[in-house]
C-alpha cells in the first residue's frame, strides 16, 4: 500500500489540488496497469475518507505496539 500524504496543516486548497491531480494520473489505464503489475491496489478515496482510515487504524496499531513492548529510540 502506498499513500500520498502531506504535512499536518497543509492548506485545504493544496490538498484538494494534489488529490485531483493524483486522481487524474491514477485514472489512466497505463498507470493502473503498471501499478497493478507491481501488486498495488488502487483505492482512490477522498482525503476525508483517508483521514477516517488513519483515525480508525491508530488504536489498532497502538494496541499492537503496546503488546509488543516496542519503544521509540532516537
Amino acid at each position: 500500500m502506498t499513500e500520498v500524504l502531506a504535512p499536518a496543516g497543509t492548506p485545504a486548497p493544496v490538498v484538494a489540488k494534489v488529490h485531483a491531480e493524483t486522481a487524474k494520473i491514477l485514472a489512466r489505464a497505463d498507470v493502473r496497469e503498471k501499478l497493478g503489475a507491481l501488486g498495488m491496489e488502487l483505492i482512490g478515496n477522498t482525503p476525508a475518507q483517508f483521514a477516517d482510515v488513519i483515525k480508525a487504524e491508530i488504536p489498532v496499531w497502538a494496541k499492537v505496539i503496546k503488546a509488543s513492548g516496542a519503544k521509540a529510540t532516537e
